[in-house]
């Protein structure tokens, strides 16, 4: 009897020995990004602009650019929820087609510098006479990760792209970036010249 109650000592005082290593030390939380609440669908129609009207959300507002305030129909579609815009560019076409066309590969090709890859899908809206390009680039330090064109080919040419108010990180920003890649798809698909 002696001998299990010295053995049963035993074995807990190694259990205890056994237990007592050192202090596990904190491991760091991984890193993580802030919660993005985004808001219900909801359109307006922008009809105030020479050239063309389109829909745009209705968290978002239009601005002149300011860099080129002669220009009436060259807006931006602010988003400061987001801190993003789209930047749209109209052009008379006047032969010139393939002159912006032609900008347009320089633009991109210019961003393609950063980027991992890049999809493109048609747009032809005939019932519109909307014609042109949807650019999407994939990478986490891409400036504009979206990028179109539209144009009714005789007379008009714009040019859109999406931009951040700050240094991008498209990775974590992608679920940003589908959400207003709707907006964007909204826009397109109302847009109609005058």
């Amino acid at each position: 009897m002696r001998k299990a109650i010295i053995l049963s000592a035993l074995v807990c005082l190694g259990a205890l020995f056994v237990s007592c290593g050192e202090e596990e030390r904190p491991l760091p939380k991984p890193k993580g990004y802030f919660r993005i609440d985004l808001p219900a669908k909801d359109y307006v129609k922008v009809d105030t602009l020479q050239r063309y009207a389109f829909e745009t959300p209705s968290y978002a507002f239009i601005t002149n650019d300011p860099l080129s305030p002669h220009e009436k129909n060259w807006v931006t579609v602010q988003m400061p929820k987001f801190k993003a815009s789209v930047h749209l560019t109209h052009k008379d076409v006047r032969g010139n087609l393939s002159e912006y066309l032609e900008d347009v590969h320089t633009m991109l090709t210019k961003h393609l510098q950063k980027a991992n890859g890049m999809s493109d899908s048609l747009i032809v809206i005939p019932e519109h006479r909307v014609y042109g390009m949807m650019i999407e680039m994939e990478g986490k330090g891409v400036a504009t990760p979206l990028q179109f064109y539209l144009t009714d080919s005789t007379r008009n040419f714009v040019r859109g792209a999406l931009y951040f108010n700050f240094v991008p990180n498209n990775d974590s920003m992608q679920p940003v970036i589908d959400y207003l890649r709707q907006d964007i798809d909204r826009m397109v698909e109302t847009f109609e010249w005058k």
